[in-house]
């Protein structure tokens, strides 16, 4: 987490959930949820076999790379999902909060073929070709995320936070100013979610 201490305004930060897809982001947003943080979300995309809790994303949020960022003032004291390769197209004078989902690399691969096989597609890049463009993709959004000086972010580990909720639960709702609900948040962490192992 960096270590920044925020000045008092008027405007609420933006609360981001973040991540490479498939790596715990729609539980985080669900855990959010359940701890008091309302989601800005608009329901399009819905819960499916590969997401049963539900996506919790807002459509506008992917067109942030063309420059749709009018959404974002009735973001601001709300918890909205931006996927990692989007992030370094927020645009200045707002504050974020970000927690920024990790999950092993194979396990992501192994999800993401999952889900591709269900939809009848597969992928067209090899796994380890693959694995190294996420890793050089995490090492840019960090370097970004580390130069913003409106910017906080926190990194959770998925897998750990599925063994053992309560120290994350716990560091989240410090993060993010320590009014959350923890044990709502808690019931909402589902072992049963560890589906894609190495």
């Amino acid at each position: 987490m960096k270590r920044l201490f925020w000045r008092k305004k008027k405007q609420q930060p933006i609360i981001i959930v973040s991540g490479l897809p498939r790596s715990g982001t729609s539980m985080t947003m669900k855990l959010l949820e359940a701890g008091g943080i309302p989601p800005l979300t608009d329901h399009i995309r819905t819960p499916d076999p590969d997401n049963p809790g539900g996506y919790y994303e807002f459509e506008r949020a992917k067109k942030l790379r063309e420059g749709d960022v009018a959404w974002l003032p009735q973001a601001q004291g709300k918890a909205v999902k931006v996927i990692a390769a989007l992030l370094t197209h927020l645009p200045a004078g707002y504050e974020y909060r970000v927690l920024f989902m990790r999950r092993d690399i194979e396990e992501v691969l192994a999800s993401q073929a999952k889900m591709l096989e269900n939809r009848g597609e597969e992928s067209n890049v090899d796994d380890g070709t693959m694995a190294d463009l996420f890793q050089k993709h995490l090492q840019q959004v960090r370097a970004w995320m580390n130069s913003q000086p409106n910017l906080l972010y926190l990194e959770i580990d998925y897998n750990a936070m599925l063994a053992d909720p309560a120290p994350y639960t716990r560091q989240i709702n410090q993060f993010l100013g320590g009014h959350l609900d923890e044990v709502a948040m808690m019931a909402v962490v589902d072992p049963s979610l560890y589906r894609q192992r190495k």
